[in-house]
C-alpha cells in the first residue's frame, strides 16, 4: 500500500483513542529518529510522517499502518 501513498494524501490510522485522521507531510525513504523512537525505513518500504486533523499533533508511522481516504 504504501508505494500509493503520497505527500498530502488524506489518510487514517489507528490509535489508543481509535481512528484518526490526518494528512501525510513526509515520507521517509531512510531510517530516522522520531520523538525519541527509532524508525527503519527504505524505499521499498517507506515511512511516512503523519498530522492529525484534530489535534495537529505528528507522528510517524510505516506505510502499512496508513489507510488512504478519499480527499
Amino acid at each position: 500500500m504504501a508505494e500509493g501513498l503520497h505527500k498530502g494524501d488524506r489518510v487514517s490510522w489507528n490509535t489508543s483513542q481509535g481512528r484518526t485522521r490526518g494528512r501525510i507531510v513526509e515520507r521517509r525513504t531512510s531510517d530516522f529518529e522520531f520523538a525519541d523512537q527509532h524508525f527503519t525505513a527504505s524505499s521499498e518500504e517507506p515511512a511516512f510522517i503523519v498530522e492529525s486533523e484534530k489535534s495537529g499533533d505528528r507522528a510517524a508511522h510505516q506505510g502499512s499502518a496508513l489507510r488512504k481516504l478519499k480527499s
